[in-house]
């Protein structure tokens, strides 16, 4: 017997992954198209109009909370959350519509004392809360 020419190289018998990834992507594209399709419900919705600046406009009562944790309900000082549901409550006997509070709070407070403010507005009987913001700055290129 005689022996070839040219050797042959030993086989490969390795799986071709090639054409597994290109049908992965082309998954994986497919679902990011059809993904935002997928996440509004084809339902009829009114959706409410903002109303913060009417409520800025309109008679509102201010209760400011400063980064320290000092209260001030419109100009008067007080010393504790504790002291605004009688003052509200005070407000509510002599006005004719419900009462408006917006809460001006520091940026650097803690959500846990906005939410004792917020519970202590409410309980005095304020019916619309609001958190006063101020409008990002447009940056522009």
């Amino acid at each position: 017997m005689r022996e070839p020419l040219v050797q042959s190289a030993p086989l490969l018998t390795r799986i071709n992954v090639t054409p597994i990834i290109d049908v992965a992507l082309v998954l994986v594209i497919i679902l990011l198209i059809t993904a935002p399709m997928l996440s509004v419900a084809e339902l009829e919705v009114d959706l409410p109009e903002a109303r913060a600046r009417a409520l800025e406009n309109s008679g509102y009562i201010s209760l400011t909370i400063s980064e320290n944790g000092q209260l001030a309900l419109d100009d008067q000082l007080l010393s504790g959350p504790d002291q605004i549901a009688p003052l509200l409550r005070n407000r509510q006997a002599i006005a004719d519509e419900p009462l408006k509070v917006v809460v001006r709070a520091d940026a650097g407070l803690s959500h846990a004392a906005v939410r004792e403010v917020l519970d202590a507005a409410r309980a005095g009987g304020a019916v619309h809360l609001g958190i006063a913001t101020r409008p990002a700055e447009v940056v522009s290129p």
